[in-house]
């Protein structure tokens, strides 16, 4: 089993590279982004079986790390390693394709463990785009086009496309929304989901004279599997 660690903490990643070798893992170290990106995307793919990835790191930080990695089609299992510890890092640090966060100062057993677990994972395959009619959703690049024209969308208005295309067909309840875009303890007004989807509708349905997101009366929404 063989692990990247791009960490730039030289007496850190020592300790992670000997324990790690303790455990009988292959250790490559690194202490820059951009090292990390040449290490991971220059020598043969499927060499490292997961990659440990600092996020404050010299030259190029370890999102844009992760970000690039990602497009390039590298989809080698990464662990984000950080003393960042708010919600929105982590958040950010998964939406860019990581696969586990843990922060500093951890725990080295948790560390092994949660590294065996993404090898027994294995590298995931790339998220599919999400397709209705031709309205299109690329959960890793973060994009969407209708007819082959890119839509700008917020961050929130993708989560609640992407919500309702994975529940493509199926009509899903303002409560269900709440708790899937926003989240199960949102105490603002539900109206919020009616105005986001009129944003939606203004980008993606309006300009092409198309419907795809259907309101079901009493019931919630609907992304129509034709795409309208």
């Amino acid at each position: 089993m063989r692990v990247l660690v791009v960490e730039d903490e030289v007496s850190l990643a020592e300790t992670i590279r000997a324990g790690l070798q303790g455990e009988g893992f292959a250790v490559d170290v690194v202490h820059t982004g951009i090292d990390g990106l040449w290490a991971a995307t220059e020598k043969p793919y499927g060499v490292y079986d997961v990659i440990v990835l600092d996020i404050m790191l010299p030259g190029m930080s370890g999102y844009e790390v992760c970000r690039h990695l990602r497009k390039r089609g590298v989809w080698t299992p990464v662990l984000v390693l950080t003393a960042k510890d708010g919600e929105y890092d982590e958040a950010d640090a998964l939406d860019l394709g990581a696969d586990d966060y843990l922060i500093k100062p951890f725990s080295f057993v948790v560390l092994v463990a949660r590294l065996r677990a993404l090898i027994r994972r294995g590298a995931p395959r790339r998220p599919a785009v999400l397709t209705a009619g031709d309205l299109a959703l690329d959960p890793a690049r973060r994009r969407v086009t209708r007819a082959g024209e890119e839509v700008p969308v917020t961050p929130r208005e993708f989560a609640l496309l992407e919500f309702l295309m994975r529940n493509r067909g199926d009509v899903v309840s303002k409560t269900a929304i709440i708790e899937s875009v926003w989240d199960a303890y949102f105490d603002g007004d539900p109206n919020i989901v009616e105005v986001y989807i009129g944003y939606l509708r203004k980008k993606i349905d309006q300009p092409y004279g198309k419907a795809a997101i259907e309101t079901v009366r009493g019931a919630g929404y609907r992304i129509a599997a034709d795409g309208g």
